[in-house]
């Protein structure tokens, strides 16, 4: 497992871990490409204009958070930022909600009135969708604290980006979760570029470090690698299921698409895209290890490959068809009835 620790070296246990089962291989490729074929899906959608606002692609992130959902279980729960398409649909969202809250009707998870980053699912714990830059982070270390108040051995998970790290009140956050000893995992999205600025001229040092002044240990991890993920997910987790509080997992990704459907992405070069694509894409890099290691064939890749198109094609022809809301939603949800 390629995973970095502040002052420690590469040892034994952090050697490649063993295979999954067949089973749970088969599982994070599925996951995967669903959400690699619903941004893609999305994307045509905001070109023929009927998805408005801001629209973020997680196109290319796809093995970070199916391989940190693939360690967590049933009562966790989970907070994002606003490129949170992929961290629905891995959460168990279905794809017909999250499509038609994309396009604004009646038939999404917000009921058509959040779009795309403010999106809720009380039934799956999954808490949004988040707009604002690291807004989302003292609201996930809330989380943590009423899994622990309440004792119910859940944890949750708090996505960010790169773009977040620098904000004070991540600090703040990170301080009260290890005082706390909060049952929080801090996941930072590093997809190198925030919203259009490299990391590397925004941010000095290791990102994975940012909590070592409170004592939060922090691991780098090949963010394009499923199972690399995974094992990081599995290590990170158990320490704070045990009590231990916060844990930081820094996931080096990339996206290919811009920060925005309106970014053309032009800080950086095609070619340094197109390397990444053919090099280090989760998606096809999972296929070939289940086609050479004789897990499976091409052709039940194919079967998964169209069961994925029909699910966010019924997703899409579900939002075109969904009624726009009612204007006496205007209304609703604006107060909560003590």
């Amino acid at each position: 497992m390629a995973v970095t620790k502040r002052r420690t070296t590469r040892s034994a246990a952090q050697a490649a871990p063993a295979l999954p089962s067949k089973d749970e291989l088969i599982r994070y490729y599925r996951d995967m490409l669903l959400i690699r074929r619903f941004e893609e899906k999305a994307g045509q959608l905001y070109g023929m204009g009927l998805i408005g606002g801001f629209c973020h692609l997680y196109i290319g992130q796809e093995a970070v958070v199916v391989g940190i959902q693939a360690a967590m279980r049933e009562g966790d729960s989970v907070i994002t930022s606003y490129r949170d398409h992929g961290h629905m649909l891995a959460c168990g969202m279905e794809s017909r909600g999250v499509m038609a809250e994309l396009t604004g009707r009646a038939g999404g998870y917000s009921k058509g009135k959040g779009g795309s980053m403010h999106m809720f699912s009380r039934e799956k714990r999954f808490y949004g969708g988040h707009g604002i830059v690291a807004a989302q982070v003292p609201i996930g270390a809330g989380l943590g604290f009423a899994h622990k108040y309440l004792g119910d051995g859940g944890l949750n998970a708090c996505y960010m980006g790169d773009g977040a790290i620098n904000q004070g009140q991540v600090y703040e956050t990170f301080n009260m979760a290890a005082l706390w000893k909060l049952p929080t995992l801090f996941v930072i999205e590093n997809n190198k570029y925030a919203m259009g600025t490299a990391q590397a001229r925004a941010s000095a040092g290791e990102l994975f470090e940012r909590g070592s002044a409170y004592g939060i240990p922090g691991y780098q991890v090949n963010g394009m690698d499923v199972l690399e993920v995974k094992a990081a997910a599995d290590k990170a987790v158990a320490h704070i299921r045990a009590g231990n509080g916060p844990v930081i997992l820094e996931m080096k990704t990339y996206r290919y698409r811009g920060h925005s459907m309106s970014d053309p992405a032009k800080y950086r070069t095609k070619e340094e895209v197109n390397k990444m694509r053919s090099e280090s894409d989760p998606i096809d890099n999972l296929k070939k290890l289940l086609l050479d290691q004789g897990i499976t064939d091409e052709e039940a890749l194919k079967v998964i490959d169209r069961e994925v198109k029909d699910i966010v094609t019924d997703a899409a022809e579900f939002a075109n068809t969904s009624p726009e809301p009612d204007p006496s939603e205007l209304w609703t949800d604006v107060l909560v009835e003590a």
